[in-house]
């Protein structure tokens, strides 16, 4: 018997829209009459989008179906679809590269958000506000060092380090509160033992000792 896994056939662009929809555009293909082509190419892109009815959402929705009719059909259809063919290309261009700020990190274990953050409480007017994000990066230095240390840490390292990244900027007040580790990183609750399977057996009665032990 000869079984047919979904390994063995041909790789399909949009999977999502099933195994089914890809024969039916392969079929298409086949068609020899132009007419014909096009009215089964029209009733395949209603299909397809019945199967994907949040697709109605969007402003461009059938010129979304055509498209995806296309890729399907790997460009390879011969048809007259209200919409202009999309150029193979633009489904294979790579995504532009995410410009990432150089320079190195002066703890890798803080990372850049933590600077970033610095530098913004840096620029603030002192009050509550500047004494509320202070208190957010400490304890998130604290909470990055015992992360990546894997031990504790004092409190005073903390500042110190506070004090580098900043230049001696930001320091800390009275209203800023540095928490406990416990605080930070909650111990990992244990799950409870289960209770012992079976039945348990009743012990032997004894008028003078009461219930045996053994």
């Amino acid at each position: 018997m000869n079984y047919d896994y979904n390994t063995q056939r041909k790789k399909m662009a949009l999977p999502e829209y099933g195994r089914n929809v890809q024969k039916m555009v392969d079929h298409i293909k086949t068609i020899e009459d132009r007419t014909e082509r096009n009215r089964a190419a029209r009733t395949v892109v209603q299909i397809m989008g019945n199967l994907n009815p949040h697709l109605r959402d969007m402003v461009d929705f059938k010129h979304k179906l055509w498209d995806h009719l296309a890729l399907i059909a790997s460009f390879d259809l011969d048809i007259d679809p209200p919409y202009p063919t999309p150029e193979p290309s633009k489904f294979v261009e790579k995504p532009k590269q995410i410009p990432y700020k150089q320079g190195d990190i002066r703890f890798l274990h803080y990372g850049r958000i933590i600077e970033l953050l610095i530098d913004a409480a840096c620029e603030m007017e002192d009050g509550d506000k500047k004494e509320y994000l202070t208190t957010l990066i400490v304890n998130q230095m604290k909470k990055s060092y015992i992360t990546w240390n894997r031990g504790q840490v004092a409190d005073i390292v903390i500042i110190n380090d506070m004090k580098i990244l900043s230049k001696g900027r930001l320091q800390m007040t009275d209203g800023v509160k540095i928490l406990e580790v416990r605080e930070l990183i909650p111990p990992v609750k244990r799950k409870p033992l289960g209770k012992p399977h079976g039945k348990q057996q009743n012990k032997p009665y004894n008028k003078k000792k009461g219930y045996s032990r053994h």
